[in-house]
């Protein structure tokens, strides 16, 4: 029969006793720092909407709200082109729906003069940069399509956290 001596069998069993320990020591530290960290959560519903409102008609807000979900659905398509290396469907997309086109069409169906000019710049800054990336997409170099592609999602988050449609 295999028997520990006493030195060894107090040697493992403080390992195992300190490893015991530690466990519940972590556990412990674990459950209080959950603890604090629920009670610092701040609920995101409280935090104040500080952007600008621009009131638009119940119509003209709808159009606009529709314009913004269409850019958005647009952007999509037009990465997953790219993805799949349709360099002309993204340039067509980029073009028709988020370039210059698309902005003169969808300002004759909204009420542009309730518009801040400050709105009015980053729309135009937005659109800008959808001609620079319809510009780019020939290349077929990422390298180039991708920077554009970045510079229209920052333009269009400028402007989300400014403004916010309202109801006149």
């Amino acid at each position: 029969m295999c028997r520990l001596s006493d030195a060894s069998f107090s040697k493992g069993t403080t390992v195992l006793l300190s490893g015991g320990l530690l466990c519940t020591m972590v556990a412990a530290g674990c459950a209080d720092a959950g603890r604090v960290h629920s009670t610092m959560h701040v609920n995101p519903c409280l935090i104040p909407d500080t952007r600008y409102s621009i009131p638009l008609s119940l119509s003209a807000g709808k159009e606009h709200r529709a314009v913004m979900l269409q850019h958005l659905e647009t952007l999509q398509v037009i990465m997953n082109a790219l993805v799949e290396e349709d360099y002309e469907l993204a340039q067509g997309l980029t073009e028709a729906h988020i370039g210059f086109f698309r902005r003169r069409q969808a300002m004759a169906h909204q009420e542009p003069e309730k518009f801040p000019a400050a709105y009015h710049d980053l729309a135009l800054a937005h659109h800008e940069a959808a001609e620079e990336l319809v510009r780019v997409i020939p290349s077929k170099d990422l390298k180039q399509i991708l920077p554009s592609v970045n510079n229209v999602l920052k333009a269009c988050v400028a402007c989300h956290v400014e403004y916010r449609v309202g109801e006149g």
